[in-house]
């Protein structure tokens, strides 16, 4: 039996042991491509792969578990394994990753007064969470023959919190559904976030997160071990190795050969974890969103991060200085060829069927009523967009419609003529519109845009989404609203046989005949925004203002012979063609 302990170096087996390990998150990769990127991070001539769990996927309702397809765990653990590959699992109920509400999911917002603290509520949550979870991971532990070496509480808590109770509370959680494998904390590595979201008096490993700067970073953290008299190994657990990249911001680019050689200063003195060796995608809607002053700031779907590893798996410049640099240090480990997938391309698609998305509405979601406007969490909805209803009287030729309190982006239509688009600071404002008739209808399109992942107002009002106050006519709250969920997981019940109308949020269906399967990427530079399904899989969110042009499609999502993709677009915006393409299309964009 293998066996693994933090003394003044990592040991395994008794002798010592240097981490060197890579990001790979099982829920960005689609499961046919696991292989792929594992066998290349061994390639690497690296020896452990590190992921995140994302609570919200596994449980996006509460006690309804979801452990299959991209989120079988144990699969991509077993793969893992079966390379060679050790394993650090990440199960914190927070995971940050610029990932939708940082893992946790929405329905706690209805459930719980505060997140990452100690009460009760929350952690009965927790609890029930990890009774199913645990399960998973207990047998992958290293004592048990699986290849787990470490397990981590909480996430970056010192960036956040300095509740120890708290980290108690999780630690114990775990240890009572059976975890053995040797317990860790990542933190910023200066002495106040090491202080505060560590438990370096419980005898818990410390180790710190940055992307540069090793010598100081390291000389940081073992000023900390020194003051608490702890004689440990350093390791980087998230060594930055790129970067995320949100909507109107131009790509994040990282010099190869300057990594290359940051990487060898944090392998000099210590282990580390590339973060990200592999980024992936952010399907459907699980990108996060930064949280600046008053506004929030999505991320993009692509979670290319800039890694060794490119969106799709395929090595980078990146990947090979990386590669020549471990073999000049470290000639004694073997490496190996990487993997590399090929591209399928497929120009001039036609559209097949389009229907308007207020002519399909009753097909796809029933109406809820009620007096005032509910929020997303309230009605029970996570993700996706929210169509609010109402029918209202004409007091005047022009009335002044106003929409409170209302996350994050709107969209408000008078007898389903568009009147006005608004984003955060400027829901609230007055829209002046024409009331041409007795009764006019009134529709608005909210779309949850992503929760922030990270800092302070990960609980703050702003992450319940939809119209939390309500709509205001003139100087009154306007009354008696049907709201229809549109969680878009998928478009099975949209009805294309029925109308549709320009200038309307719409649906559009495109199929393509394949004789041979490929990764590609669908051209989305002449769309306006809105989201993608591949044969009834959201891949994820597009927007005409960069810095992305299209979304990843992976060869596990198409089929030899005919695929359908049906495009959802709120801006009325389409086109009668499309294209698969073999490389991504991004927006010029200039820095600042």
């Amino acid at each position: 039996m293998n066996t693994f302990e933090i003394k003044e170096d990592f040991l395994l087996n008794g002798e010592p042991f240097k981490i060197m390990s890579g990001a790979i998150h099982y829920f960005r990769v689609d499961p046919n491509d696991w292989y792929h990127s594992l066998y290349n991070l061994k390639a690497l001539g690296f020896n452990t792969v590190e992921t995140y769990v994302p609570w919200n996927l596994h449980e996006p309702q509460k006690n309804e578990f979801h452990f299959e397809g991209i989120l079988d765990l144990e699969r991509f653990l077993s793969i893992a394994q079966e390379l060679g590959l050790y394993a650090i699992v990440r199960p914190s109920p927070y995971i940050c990753a610029e990932w939708e509400f940082g893992g946790f999911p929405a329905w706690l917002l209805t459930e719980s007064q505060r997140l990452r603290s100690n009460e009760n509520a929350y952690l009965n949550h927790v609890a029930d969470y990890y009774d199913v979870l645990m399960k998973k991971i207990v047998p992958h532990q290293l004592s048990n023959g699986g290849n787990i070496l470490m397990i981590q509480i909480e996430n970056e808590y010192g960036s956040y919190g300095e509740d120890k109770d708290y980290l108690r509370s999780i630690r114990d959680l775990m240890l009572e559904r059976g975890i053995t494998t040797p317990f860790f904390t990542s933190d910023g590595p200066w002495r106040a976030t090491l202080r505060a979201g560590s438990m370096i008096d419980e005898d818990i490993l410390v180790t710190g997160n940055f992307g540069s700067k090793a010598k100081e970073n390291f000389e940081s953290m073992q000023n900390f071990f020194d003051e608490h008299d702890k004689k440990w190994p350093l390791m980087c657990m998230e060594f930055w190795d790129g970067w995320f990249n949100r909507w109107k911001e131009p790509i994040i680019q990282r010099d190869p050969q300057e990594l290359a050689e940051a990487v060898s200063e944090v392998l000099t003195r210590g282990s580390i974890n590339l973060y990200m060796f592999h980024g992936g995608t952010n399907f459907g809607f699980m990108n996060g969103s930064s949280a600046r002053g008053v506004i929030d700031l999505p991320q993009i779907t692509s979670y290319d991060y800039g890694a060794p590893l490119n969106e799709q798996g395929n090595p980078t410049e990146k990947y090979f200085a990386i590669q020549k640099m471990i073999h000049v240090k470290f000639p004694e480990i073997q490496q190996m060829e990487p993997l590399i997938k090929q591209n399928i391309e497929k120009k001039n698609i036609p559209l097949n069927n389009q229907v308007s998305l207020f002519a399909t509405l009753e097909t796809i979601s029933q109406p809820i009523r009620s007096k005032n406007t509910q929020s997303m969490e309230a009605l029970g909805q996570n993700t996706g967009y929210l169509l609010y209803r109402t029918t209202i009287e004409r007091d005047a030729e022009e009335e002044r419609l106003r929409v409170i309190d209302g996350r994050d982006r709107s969209q408000l239509f008078v007898n389903q003529e568009l009147k006005a688009t608004q984003y955060q600071t400027e829901i609230g404002k007055d829209i002046k519109v024409p009331m041409p008739q007795t009764e006019n209808q009134i529709d608005i399109l909210i779309e949850n845009m992503g929760r922030v992942n990270y800092g302070h107002k990960l609980f703050a009002d702003t992450q319940r989404k939809g119209i939390r106050t309500g709509v205001m006519a003139d100087l009154h709250f306007i009354n008696n609203w049907e709201q229809y969920c549109l969680l878009l997981d998928t478009v099975e019940d949209v009805d294309f046989s029925k109308e549709w109308q320009a200038n309307q949020p719409s649906f559009y269906r495109y199929e393509v005949t394949l004789d041979e399967l490929g990764d590609c990427f669908i051209d989305l530079s002449k769309f306006g925004k809105g989201v993608v399904f591949v044969n009834q899989t959201n891949i994820g969110r597009f927007w005409e203002v960069g810095p992305t042009l299209s979304l990843y499609i992976p060869k596990g999502l198409l089929t030899v012979g005919v695929n359908e993709i049906v495009i959802f677009e709120t801006e009325g915006t389409y086109q009668p063609e499309i294209s698969l393409l073999k490389e991504p299309l991004y927006k010029e964009m200039k820095e600042g």
